[in-house]
């Protein structure tokens, strides 16, 4: 198999490199900024909001199964018209393509997100995100679209630095912004068992453990042997237009895939 991952310089797709290569997969990549860093990937510079451009490189590249991360938090034209430009590309091409899509796009409620239930954004990103499904989908109906939440990695990654700057008290933890994390090594497993496969559509995949921002600071304290004296808690009503309580039920990612997807509680054991 040839393996396209566009966004191979960031956290997920990094790690989506590294376990391919593993694997004996034949890998390219792409990064803007920043470079792939992985051995034995081919690596190409590509701007995703050039359409023109991400329909060349994957009509030269031919791959059989495209992986598509790219985003940028408070830049629609990446997030939304990237992931549209290389839904369709890869359709040109008949490749398998797994889009990465996220929990924020919904709004928040006290039940659980079912895989299909549809996008209820309540700020920028997360209707950037929607409307990257929804191209998708229009583009490329086998496609899977998934779902997932905050995604940890080691302790540079951005999810923890964060957590580690509140920590130093840098600002507020939420109390009642609830998620569940789910480790960059399990998530790229996942993403990798997805392209060969022929689920269709949206799929949560996240960690079975909710928390919430603040629970996940002091995990995270525990695990790096951190003080807690030094954080401060906040809730969802000093920032409106914030998700709330937004808990995927990964159950039939957790069923169909072979990898396990670890609670944060395992993920953070160290």
């Amino acid at each position: 198999m040839r393996l396209l991952v566009v966004g191979g310089s960031g956290q997920l797709g990094h790690a989506v490199c590294r376990r391919a290569v593993a694997a004996g997969v034949a890998v390219t990549a792409t990064y803007h900024s920043g470079a792939v860093g992985v051995p034995g990937v081919e690596a190409y510079r590509l701007d995703v909001t050039d359409r023109a451009a991400v329909r060349r490189l994957v009509t030269r590249v031919r791959p059989d199964a495209v992986v598509s991360t790219p985003y940028r938090y408070a830049d629609w034209t990446v997030t939304a018209d990237g992931a549209a430009h290389v839904a369709l590309a890869s359709a040109e091409v008949g490749a398998r393509l797994v889009h990465l899509s996220s929990d924020a796009l919904h709004a928040g409620r006290p039940e659980p997100y079912a895989d299909d239930d549809p996008p209820t954004p309540v700020f920028p990103y997360g209707a950037a995100k929607a409307a990257a499904e929804t191209a998708v989908r229009a583009a490329d109906p086998a496609a899977v679209l998934v779902r997932t939440s905050l995604i940890l990695g080691d302790a540079d990654s951005p999810q923890i630095r964060l957590c580690r700057d509140a920590l130093a008290g840098a600002f507020p933890l939420f109390t009642d912004e609830i998620r569940c994390p789910v480790d960059v090594g399990d998530l790229a497993g996942a993403v990798l068992e997805l392209t060969g496969t022929d689920h269709a559509g949206p799929l949560n995949v996240a960690g079975p453990q909710a928390v919430s921002r603040a629970e996940l600071g002091l995990l995270v304290a525990r695990r790096y042997g951190l003080d807690t004296a030094g954080l401060t808690t906040t809730t969802s009503a000093a920032v409106p237009s914030r998700p709330t309580v937004v808990r995927l039920d990964s159950t039939r990612a957790a069923t169909d895939l072979r990898t396990r997807l670890r609670a944060v509680e395992d993920v953070l054991a160290g």
